[in-house]
């Protein structure tokens, strides 16, 4: 199939990276596709389905019949996009110089007004608490024995 999508893009006159745009699939895509990499998918041959409506499909994926429905060779395909800069541009130079309103001569409008950040109060309370007293102390020693010490009060 790879083989049939490089004779279609070569019928048409396109390199790689024309065809792509043109068919709408990434130009590393149809390069996967003819280096072996990948498969054409399900996508791939949609897209081309849509922009060769005159395409022979079974051709496309089969290698049966011929290139294009009707035996045309080519003909009645939509043309590429224009490949040299300023070919698919419409001249505006002979336009009527139209006044235009310039965003400098229209007043301008506060409508950002500063306000005083309002900082959230922290209160912090301590609460008192009586001081603590040790009450007892307990020394383990690795004999599986332990004493205890309690302060005299």
């Amino acid at each position: 199939m790879k083989d049939r999508i490089k004779q279609l893009m070569e019928s048409q006159h396109m390199n790689q990276l024309l065809f792509s745009q043109y068919i709408g699939i990434s130009s590393a895509s149809l390069s996967s596709i003819f280096n072996g990499r990948t498969n054409p998918s399900l996508k791939t041959v949609d897209a081309i389905r849509k922009r060769f409506p005159n395409l022979n499909i079974d051709w496309l994926m089969f290698g049966e019949g011929q290139m294009f429905l009707d035996g045309e060779s080519g003909e009645g395909t939509p043309t590429p996009p224009p490949t040299t800069p300023g070919e698919g541009l419409v001249d505006f130079s002979n336009a009527s110089d139209v006044a235009s309103p310039s965003l400098f001569d229209q007043p301008a409008e506060r409508s950002v007004q500063n306000t005083p950040k309002m900082v959230p109060q922290i209160v912090i309370k301590e609460v008192d608490k009586p001081q603590r007293k040790i009450t007892e102390i307990r020394i383990f020693y690795n004999d599986n024995t332990w004493e205890t010490f309690v302060p005299k009060a």
